[in-house]
């Protein structure tokens, strides 16, 4: 076994060989804090790191793998060791490895190759993160050591705006297996969908983990998601600013005639009850309309001399606040 198999997890974790647990849970907490995936959406390189670090914590977190793996250490040092199998530190014998990983995956009892697959989510972490049930646990010192567990699988289900309102049921292929789902009307961005029993199997109890679709809503033209809300922004004419009048909204369920009073901003929204998101427990939120004054690029010659006229005639100066305004 090569040398520049063996992964140091004290350097990983940035400790001293003979830390105590407290200072190894403590290093682990701030480089999780700070690579954690959901800290570092879309980067790869934090994801690596922070897979990296979670196995340099279950290991040394526990006592009696930390103790194995200093042997591990300590006999890949020696080449004389290592020169003939059946070298062991305690009866745990080393030469039986072809590399460091593959005493890794024992040692952890995982599948071979499975530290390059393993995927971490806010939701569950590693038994070696000390049995986390959430993110926030993790940092929240109300973690308790657990037996190994397999960590829930996610991915990401991208839904048009359409889609996550009304509802779809999807069909999916991950991992060979064909999944059908059934994503109900109101799905929000960051909604997580679980799905009992389709993640990764254990290798010791077969019992698999639960796999969670995390929910993206893809861009609308018109519309907007914030909340129970929908937003819009409606163009309307300088003539229909100041003199109010009726005009057609495009909704979720068609369009709708509304009302501007005289006078309305740019800027300025109004709301139509209950053409909002679907909530949860029935009912919908508002839409509310944003209001964009838009002058015209192009005049006829009618409309250029109607506003000249509005110009000699205006008695309205918008900036008369701004006569004795000073630094």
């Amino acid at each position: 076994m090569a040398a520049a198999d063996f992964k140091d997890y004290y350097a990983i974790l940035a400790v001293s060989k003979d830390a105590s647990s407290e200072e190894i849970k403590k290093a682990y907490r701030k480089l999780a804090r700070q690579y954690h995936p959901d800290v570092n959406p879309g980067n790869a390189v934090a994801e690596a790191r922070f897979k990296e670090i979670n196995e340099a914590n279950e290991v040394l977190s526990d006592p009696e793998k930390r103790q194995k793996y200093d042997q591990f250490g300590q006999y890949w040092r020696q080449p004389a060791a290592r020169g003939g199998a059946g070298t062991d530190f305690d009866s745990f014998e080393f030469g039986q490895y072809a590399s460091f990983d593959e005493f890794i995956n024992e040692l952890l009892g995982r599948f071979a190759g499975e530290s390059q697959q393993r995927t971490y989510s806010s939701r569950t972490a590693p038994s070696g993160a000390g049995g986390f049930r959430n993110f926030e646990d993790m940092f929240s010192g109300s973690g308790r050591q657990s037996q190994p567990t397999m960590p829930d699988l996610e991915a990401t289900l991208s839904l048009s705006l359409s889609e996550a309102f009304h509802g779809v049921q999807k069909r999916l292929q991950l991992d060979g297996e064909v999944l059908d789902v059934r994503i109900p009307p109101g799905a929000k961005p960051g909604t997580r969908v679980r799905l009992r029993g389709k993640g990764r199997p254990n290798p010791r109890t077969n019992q698999r983990s639960d796999l969670y679709l995390i929910i993206q809503v893809q861009p609308h033209p018109f519309f907007q998601s914030e909340g129970d809300d929908l937003l819009c922004e409606l163009p309307i004419a300088p003539d229909e600013a100041v003199l109010g009048g009726q005009i057609s909204v495009p909704t979720p369920d068609g369009s709708v005639t509304m009302t501007i009073p005289p006078g309305v901003h740019s800027g300025q929204s109004l709301r139509l009850r209950g053409k909002g998101w679907p909530k949860s427990k029935g009912g919908r939120g508002d839409q509310l309309v944003k209001l964009q004054i838009v002058p015209p690029k192009e005049l006829s010659s009618a409309e250029r001399e109607s506003y000249e006229k509005i110009r000699a005639l205006r008695s309205f100066d918008p900036r008369s606040h701004l006569k004795d305004m000073q630094l």
